[in-house]
């Protein structure tokens, strides 16, 4: 066997395990076009336990690098507490701004930068390898999600595996999802939202 040849069969084994389950038709998957860095950073909303910096132009004492408390608040110099949870960058770049206008004869220059994202969080239950709780990159997949878990176990029933995922406050839905649809082509990969729970019966 050549080298080319043997690189070629080692890329193929390598990929194959990769690919699993998706949503049935029913289901609008809208992965087929996933976002980019910038669009990821610009419309990520910010949670408990991320770590963000606040910036305030020409005034180190009222810049902060800040974890966002369990209640999605955070502190500053200042201007006390400023609801961040549920914001975007830039949202809350406007918040902080509001707030300092009363110290600030022109608008302040504020930048909030994501330093690290701890709250987009899912689970990946049942017939994998490492199942438990995953902090992961906003636009994360089913794919990769069973990837970080490790993959199935010999005794998993891909077929029949489901998404749940919270919709408001009290609403819960299941959607199922067949390994066989990826494989056939029949189905694009899912993107998971924070606190969605991936179970492989």
């Amino acid at each position: 066997m050549t080298v080319r040849a043997y690189g070629g069969l080692v890329g193929l084994i390598v990929l194959v395990p990769l690919l699993c389950s998706c949503a049935q038709e029913t289901i609008p998957l809208p992965s087929a076009e996933l976002p980019g860095d910038e669009a990821v950073s610009q419309n990520y909303q910010i949670g408990p336990e991320d770590s963000i910096e606040v910036q305030v132009w020409k005034n180190a004492d009222l810049s902060r690098t800040v974890t966002v408390r369990p209640d999605g608040k955070i502190s500053l110099p200042l201007i006390g507490d400023v609801q961040a949870a549920g914001l975007t960058a830039g949202q809350l770049t406007e918040a902080v701004t509001e707030k300092l206008q009363t110290y600030y004869k022109e608008p302040a220059q504020v930048t909030v930068i994501i330093h690290e994202v701890n709250s987009y969080v899912i689970y990946v239950l049942g017939e994998v390898n490492k199942q438990g709780k995953y902090i992961v990159r906003t636009g994360t997949t089913l794919l990769q999600a069973i990837s970080l878990a490790g993959g199935f176990t010999q005794f998993a029933s891909k077929n029949k595996m489901t998404v749940r995922r919270k919709v408001g406050e009290a609403k819960e839905v299941s959607m199922p999802l067949r390994y066989t649809d990826v494989l056939a082509g029949k189905q694009s990969d899912m993107v998971l939202k924070s606190g969605d729970v991936v179970i492989v019966p």
